[in-house]
């Protein structure tokens, strides 16, 4: 059995953080294990209230799931503070598993998931020790300092963003086009890229998304796929728990988790390869 680990935040309403990750994880048919690094009061309407561990109660986590497990891939989520960065890099500097970062900084609601003053050590401590980044374009902005416009600006931001050491950066477009279709850019170390292009779904339902392609990602990985096929194949994940809603909650509702397994992971992913 292949074992993945998510360090993040909860989420009492289930549709993202830890909750998000470990039912994806599932899904995806591996063992996950976790590292709370907040407590939330949250729903689909919003945050309530936030409550962070302490950088030695994270450390004492990792350290008890990594003693006792072969942790295959791992995803960052909600860190929180730079305390909390600094605590998580140093130990994930001992591991040799796949590193996913979603660099969670805003809620769905609009609420800070991260301090601002931590976005100097997200890059420089853990960035630089990241396989995947998977940012949307807010995100993808503050880390790297480029205004994200148009495709030119894209480019320019993951440029920078693969110069802080991330082997892979995922340049979600959600937010950016008001088009037909959405689509994501990924970027290689090595210089080569990709583009992913879905249909846009006219839905409020979206809460937990960028948790859930992160963590769909670290299931692939930690199974063995390749980093491409692990980038495709959690969209295909992540868009299909997107289009068949559960249609709960009076606020933003959470994706639909069972919806790859029920499908069969059957939907078409326009991939476009570049040089």
């Amino acid at each position: 059995m292949d074992v993945v680990l998510t360090i993040a935040g909860s989420d009492s309403g289930g549709g993202a953080g830890i909750q998000a990750d470990l039912k994806t994880f599932q899904e995806l048919k591996t063992f996950g294990t976790s590292v709370i690094t907040a407590l939330t009061a949250q729903n689909t309407c919003g945050v309530q209230g936030i409550y962070p561990t302490t950088p030695e109660f994270v450390a004492q986590q990792m350290t008890s799931v990594f003693q006792d497990f072969n942790v295959k891939a791992l995803k960052t989520g909600m860190l929180f503070s730079t305390e909390i960065i600094e605590t998580v890099a140093r130990i994930l500097q001992q591991q040799t598993a796949h590193i996913i970062v979603d660099p969670v900084m805003i809620a769905k609601g609009g609420a800070a998931l991260l301090q601002d003053d931590a976005v100097h050590a997200l890059n420089t401590k853990l960035l630089p020790l990241a396989t995947v980044l998977t940012p949307n374009i807010p995100e993808a902005e503050v880390i790297s300092g480029v205004k994200i416009r148009n495709e030119q600006d894209i480019f320019n931001a993951a440029k920078r963003i693969l110069q802080l050491g991330v082997k892979c950066v995922v340049m979600k477009g959600g937010h950016f086009e008001e088009a037909d279709t959405a689509t994501d850019t990924v970027f290689f170390e090595n210089g080569s890229s990709f583009s992913m292009e879905t249909k846009r779904i006219n839905t409020k339902h979206t809460h937990g998304t960028g948790c859930t392609f992160s963590s769909a990602i670290t299931a692939f990985l930690g199974r063995g796929f390749t980093l491409h096929e692990s980038i495709v194949e959690a969209k295909k994940f992540v868009q299909l728990a997107i289009e068949h809603p559960l249609n709960i909650g009076h606020g933003h509702g959470p994706t639909n988790h069972f919806a790859y397994q029920e499908l069969r992971g059957i939907y078409e992913v326009m991939v476009h390869e570049t040089k």
